[in-house]
Protein backbone atom coordinates (compact mmCIF):
# COMPACT_ATOMS: atom_id res chain seq x y z
CA UNK A 1 0.00 0.00 0.00
CA UNK A 2 1.48 3.21 -1.08
CA UNK A 3 2.06 6.09 1.50
CA UNK A 4 -1.11 7.95 -0.41
CA UNK A 5 -3.79 5.17 0.02
CA UNK A 6 -2.71 4.62 3.74
CA UNK A 7 -3.02 8.23 4.52
CA UNK A 8 -6.92 7.68 3.07
CA UNK A 9 -7.18 4.89 5.25
CA UNK A 10 -5.21 6.06 8.33
CA UNK A 11 -7.71 8.31 9.64
CA UNK A 12 -10.65 5.64 9.60
CA UNK A 13 -8.90 3.30 11.60
CA UNK A 14 -10.19 2.54 15.27
CA UNK A 15 -7.98 3.68 17.83
CA UNK A 16 -7.21 0.48 20.36
CA UNK A 17 -8.93 0.88 23.80
CA UNK A 18 -5.50 0.85 25.72
CA UNK A 19 -4.28 3.43 24.15
CA UNK A 20 -7.35 5.59 25.19
CA UNK A 21 -6.97 4.74 28.64
CA UNK A 22 -10.11 1.93 28.49
CA UNK A 23 -7.91 -1.16 29.12
CA UNK A 24 -6.71 -4.08 27.28
CA UNK A 25 -3.99 -5.25 25.66
CA UNK A 26 -1.69 -3.38 22.91
CA UNK A 27 -2.83 -5.36 19.48
CA UNK A 28 0.01 -7.71 18.53
CA UNK A 29 -0.06 -6.11 14.36
CA UNK A 30 -0.53 -3.24 12.85
CA UNK A 31 -3.11 -1.84 11.18
CA UNK A 32 -1.21 -1.24 7.73
CA UNK A 33 -0.04 -4.82 7.96
CA UNK A 34 -3.76 -6.10 8.18
CA UNK A 35 -5.45 -3.96 5.53
CA UNK A 36 -2.41 -4.88 3.05
CA UNK A 37 -3.07 -8.56 3.62
CA UNK A 38 -7.26 -8.06 2.94
CA UNK A 39 -6.17 -6.19 0.22
CA UNK A 40 -4.11 -8.81 -0.74
CA UNK A 41 -6.70 -11.52 -0.01
CA UNK A 42 -9.00 -9.44 -2.39
CA UNK A 43 -6.61 -8.94 -5.39
CA UNK A 44 -6.05 -12.60 -5.61
CA UNK A 45 -9.14 -14.50 -5.08
CA UNK A 46 -7.59 -16.49 -2.59
CA UNK A 47 -9.02 -18.28 0.03
CA UNK A 48 -8.28 -17.12 4.03
CA UNK A 49 -5.77 -20.58 4.72
CA UNK A 50 -3.82 -19.96 1.64
CA UNK A 51 -2.57 -16.59 3.13
CA UNK A 52 1.24 -16.26 2.98
CA UNK A 53 3.37 -16.80 5.34
CA UNK A 54 4.50 -12.74 4.30
CA UNK A 55 1.18 -11.68 6.37
CA UNK A 56 0.10 -12.28 9.88
CA UNK A 57 -1.49 -15.57 10.45
CA UNK A 58 -5.10 -15.80 8.81
CA UNK A 59 -6.83 -16.00 12.16
CA UNK A 60 -5.72 -13.31 13.39
CA UNK A 61 -6.70 -10.99 9.79
CA UNK A 62 -10.13 -12.74 9.58
CA UNK A 63 -10.49 -11.60 12.90
CA UNK A 64 -9.49 -7.78 12.22
CA UNK A 65 -11.37 -8.01 9.55
CA UNK A 66 -14.88 -9.66 10.62
CA UNK A 67 -14.46 -6.41 13.36
CA UNK A 68 -14.14 -3.94 10.84
CA UNK A 69 -17.24 -5.43 9.05
CA UNK A 70 -19.18 -5.39 11.99
CA UNK A 71 -18.28 -1.67 12.51
CA UNK A 72 -18.94 -0.31 9.10
CA UNK A 73 -15.34 0.18 8.61
CA UNK A 74 -15.09 -1.87 5.32
CA UNK A 75 -18.20 0.75 3.49
CA UNK A 76 -16.38 3.75 5.00
CA UNK A 77 -12.78 2.89 3.28
CA UNK A 78 -14.61 1.80 0.26
CA UNK A 79 -16.89 5.30 0.60
CA UNK A 80 -13.98 7.33 0.83
CA UNK A 81 -11.80 5.77 -1.98
CA UNK A 82 -14.76 5.91 -4.20
CA UNK A 83 -14.71 9.96 -3.33
CA UNK A 84 -11.53 10.12 -4.51
CA UNK A 85 -11.30 8.34 -7.67
CA UNK A 86 -14.54 10.27 -8.61
CA UNK A 87 -12.68 13.51 -7.60
CA UNK A 88 -9.48 12.24 -9.55
CA UNK A 89 -11.48 11.93 -12.47
CA UNK A 90 -13.35 15.81 -11.73
CA UNK A 91 -16.99 14.27 -10.91
CA UNK A 92 -18.94 14.70 -7.51
CA UNK A 93 -17.76 12.53 -4.75
CA UNK A 94 -21.65 11.02 -4.67
CA UNK A 95 -23.27 9.77 -7.99
CA UNK A 96 -26.14 12.09 -8.73
CA UNK A 97 -28.31 9.32 -10.60
CA UNK A 98 -28.88 5.62 -10.78
CA UNK A 99 -30.03 3.46 -13.47
CA UNK A 100 -32.28 0.60 -12.58
CA UNK A 101 -32.69 -2.54 -15.19
CA UNK A 102 -36.47 -3.34 -15.48
CA UNK A 103 -35.54 -6.69 -16.10
CA UNK A 104 -34.16 -7.18 -12.63
CA UNK A 105 -36.55 -5.80 -10.54
CA UNK A 106 -39.26 -8.14 -9.45
CA UNK A 107 -42.74 -7.05 -9.40
CA UNK A 108 -44.95 -7.18 -5.83
CA UNK A 109 -46.09 -10.08 -5.01
CA UNK A 110 -49.74 -8.44 -4.89
CA UNK A 111 -49.07 -7.29 -8.90
CA UNK A 112 -51.41 -9.34 -11.33
CA UNK A 113 -49.25 -12.17 -13.66
CA UNK A 114 -50.03 -10.53 -16.22
CA UNK A 115 -48.84 -7.07 -15.39
CA UNK A 116 -45.41 -8.32 -14.41
CA UNK A 117 -44.16 -9.52 -17.59
CA UNK A 118 -41.75 -12.07 -18.40
CA UNK A 119 -38.83 -12.12 -20.75
CA UNK A 120 -38.32 -15.51 -22.76
CA UNK A 121 -34.71 -16.02 -20.70
CA UNK A 122 -36.55 -16.80 -17.84
CA UNK A 123 -38.63 -19.70 -19.12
Amino acid sequence: MSEAEWGVVRDAMPVPGWLEGRGGQPEAYCHRQMVDAVRYLVAGGITWRAMPGDFPAQERVYAFFRRWRYKGMVSEFLDRLRGRVREAARRGREPTAGIIDAQSVKAAASAIAVTRGSTAGRR
